[in-house]
């Protein structure tokens, strides 16, 4: 794509996205008018008049929607950085075991915690077990090289994740008292969301997402092949570390934090390339804004479709994405397979 058209393809992305935040801002069981955000920033500044609307607005809906900003764009540069890394347009943030890791810790904390469910220990736990699944998966990697060869890292993430899984259900089997706790974090919510709850992921999940961004030109020169990008001065060893490391992070945050939201990481850098091509300069930008956006929409639908009840998270994006990513494989399948 042609700079002109990728910045008018990167605006139309920005007014979406703009759209899409203050759609949620003022929809929800308690739906919110001007005339009560105005309300709202007036008691902000004032302190007088009804709290109600500036509770809504800054405790309950603000830190929501900048958590699923934040998730989306983390899941979707990771699925990109992944897809890169192994030079495999089926690549996910998860092909390493990290959904498996967090879910695991998460539901040890939830059953087993001195004090079970309480914030933060699940998000700890789950984050703790996301990375010790990636380390894991590295460790074993390793045997087959160092740095390991994508398919060996592929191999043993999807080893380490389904053991991972067997302990998972080996946990929902002796604690079944706890299950629907854990099923229900398992389908990913973004419900409950605070200031307070956003401090340990945020900074985890921005700094995966900058290690990404700085991996991109490296990562163009590498799709030609590793011999041609250590020619032009790559160090391809560690730049696969750094991307691994990056993508490892920035998902693991998202996942402790928001539980497991599928699709996002496969479904938008696919749409994005489609548009942008393979570039990683462009497709990470871009990617970070298309994930964010759905999970904007998906967390909107959720939040509004059934109310009062609120739908998990995960489903709206598996109900959506599945679909969807069927539809790009049979009408993109030539460009799909051609990924560099």
């Amino acid at each position: 794509m042609k700079k002109r058209g990728y910045f008018l393809f990167m605006a139309l992305l920005v007014l979406v996205f703009v759209l899409s935040f203050f759609s949620g801002l003022f929809s929800g069981p308690v739906p919110l008018s001007p005339g009560a955000v105005r309300e709202a920033l007036a008691f902000m500044v004032s302190g007088r008049g009804d709290d109600t609307p500036a509770l809504i607005l800054f405790s309950i809906r603000l830190p929501r929607l900048i958590l699923a900003v934040a998730v989306g764009a983390s899941l979707a540069l990771s699925g990109a950085a992944f897809q890169g890394f192994f030079r495999n347009s089926l690549a996910d943030p998860f092909v390493i075991g990290a959904s498996a890791g967090a879910a695991l810790g998460a539901a040890l904390a939830m059953t087993w915690g001195p004090s079970p469910g309480a914030f933060p220990l699940v998000q700890l736990s789950a984050f703790s077990g996301a990375l010790s699944a990636v380390f894991l998966a590295f460790a074993v990697a390793r045997s087959a090289g160092n740095p390991p060869p994508a398919a060996a890292l592929l191999l043993a993430g999807s080893g380490i994740g389904a053991f991972f899984s067997a302990l998972l259900s080996l946990v929902m089997v002796i604690k079944d008292r706890s299950l629907t706790r854990v099923y229900y974090w398992l389908l990913g919510s973004l419900g409950g969301s605070t200031w307070k709850g956003l401090l340990p992921s945020l900074p985890v999940m921005a700094a995966g997402c900058v290690i990404i961004a700085l991996s991109a030109r490296p990562l163009d020169l590498m799709l030609q092949g590793d011999q041609t990008a250590e020619s032009l001065g790559v160090n391809v060893r560690r730049t696969r570390l750094l991307i691994a490391l990056g993508a490892s992070l920035a998902s693991a945050a998202a996942v402790a934090q928001a539980g497991i939201i599928g699709f996002v990481g496969l479904v938008a850098p696919h749409c994005v390339r489609l548009v942008a091509g393979p570039s990683h300069r462009k497709l990470f930008p871009a990617s970070a804004l298309t994930g964010a956006i759905l999970v904007l929409l998906s967390d909107s639908i959720a939040r509004n479709a059934l109310p009062p009840m609120e739908l998990p998270l995960g489903i709206i994006t598996s109900l959506a994405g599945a679909p969807f990513f069927i539809f790009l494989l049979v009408k993109y399948g030539r460009k799909l397979r051609n990924f560099s």
